[in-house]
């Protein structure tokens, strides 16, 4: 593979506008809150919130376990400090109604109650669920990527396997204990390809973490002649870490990107 024509065919995206906020997911996150958000309604526009906590916590408690996700959080373990300086789990503050005004007040949330900034606590946890889709945003570029080689894959005839466990190749002694999934494997009468795929449409250190390690795989899969090792990857993100795809070019033979792709796919169908 040639590097210049690998960084200069670099693909803007590979999201379509039905892959941006994957609603399905939002919706089910939503009801599984729904009926301890309209629940804790009762605090929109009271004046006297230490009271209607009371209330609540009184005919049920368990309201408050959902507390986190209004200040866009999901995890209730994760850990903060309070106006003192102690170290609590955000958990602790849903244990008694003093504890879960104190949460409310130094949130924000009192006010936003109190002001009815917030008109319906459904809908809101709806736009805040829209909104930590996007955190899965990144993921989906990895996923969609994959499948659009596998699309290409089936269209060529080309037999393949998914997720393949490291500890699943008997012949393959060197690749640490760990178990590592390759994303694809492919056999021809030549060689096995296990292949990795990924899509990057920013930087950062994730890049140069994953070029060492693929390049470490690399090597050590060139003890054994009948395997080799395939990267796939795409994205912008990669004109922020030129040198280092470019250092994977070195070690690598097999570097692809969607543009480039079918001259591996030609490959392939030349050695079935």
């Amino acid at each position: 593979m040639n590097f210049d024509e690998f960084i200069n065919t670099l693909s803007d995206t590979n999201i379509a506008l039905d892959s941006i906020t994957d609603f399905q997911k939002v919706i089910k996150n939503v009801s599984k809150l729904e009926l301890k958000l309209n629940q804790l309604n009762y605090l929109i526009g009271k004046k006297n919130l230490k009271e209607a906590i009371k209330e609540i916590f009184e005919e049920n408690p368990k309201s408050f376990e959902i507390l986190n996700i209004l200040v866009a959080i999901r995890n209730s373990n994760i850990k903060v400090i309070d106006k003192n300086g102690k170290i609590n789990k955000l958990s602790d503050y849903f244990q008694s109604p003093e504890q879960i005004y104190e949460y409310i007040k130094e949130t924000g949330l009192e006010e936003i109650f109190k002001n009815k900034n917030i008109k319906n606590l459904v809908d809101y946890v709806f736009g805040i669920e829209v909104g930590l889709d996007s955190n899965s945003r990144k993921n989906r570029y990895g996923k969609i990527m994959s499948k659009m080689v596998e699309n290409l894959l089936i269209q060529n005839k080309i037999k393949y396997k998914k997720e393949v466990p490291s500890n699943s190749l008997k012949e393959i002694k060197n690749l640490g204990r760990d178990i590592k999934k390759f994303d694809f494997l492919i056999k021809t009468n030549k060689k096995t390809y296990l292949i990795e795929i990924n899509f990057y449409n920013v930087g950062g250190s994730k890049l140069n973490e994953i070029t060492r390690s693929y390049i470490e795989i690399s090597r050590k899969l060139k003890s054994y002649k009948n395997y080799e090792f395939v990267w796939i990857t795409d994205g912008k993100g990669w004109l922020r870490a030129k040198n280092k795809i470019q250092e994977a070019f070195e070690y690598i033979e097999k570097i692809y990107n969607l543009n480039t792709l079918s001259k591996f796919i030609q490959l392939l169908k030349m050695e079935l």
